[in-house]
């Protein structure tokens, strides 16, 4: 049975917030705030599953079970924007995400561990 590779979960963490940040920044700084007022369902998810997208492939992860880790993981941020703190579930959200892809990566390892045997 295989477990979390704990080295890809640091860099999947690091990745993932430091993408995550810079693409609100540069959305922030180049749109208005009614567009997030209307959009914003739209741009949020977006914005996370392009950046998850983007660090399953730095880390060489298979793109579609990173990007269903980054679904499930995204369900903290979503229960926060309903209660009014949009920003409060981001880094819960990123250390799920995190453990997904350390998780995917053990798993993977695991697979050639056994191939091998």
């Amino acid at each position: 049975m295989s477990g979390v590779t704990g080295s890809v979960m640091w860099r999947a963490a690091l990745i993932q917030a430091l993408t995550v940040a810079a693409c609100g920044l540069v959305l922030a700084a180049a749109l208005p705030r009614s567009f997030f007022e209307d959009f914003g369902w739209a741009a949020g998810p977006g914005v996370w599953g392009a950046c998850a997208l983007g660090t399953a492939a730095v880390l060489r992860l298979p793109a579609l079970p990173a990007l269903a880790g980054a679904a499930v993981a995204g369900i903290p941020s979503l229960v926060t924007v309903l209660l009014g703190a949009h920003w409060a579930g981001v880094p819960i959200a990123v250390g799920v995400f995190a453990a997904w892809c350390g998780w995917l990566a053990g798993r993977r390892s695991g697979r050639a561990v056994a191939a091998a045997a």
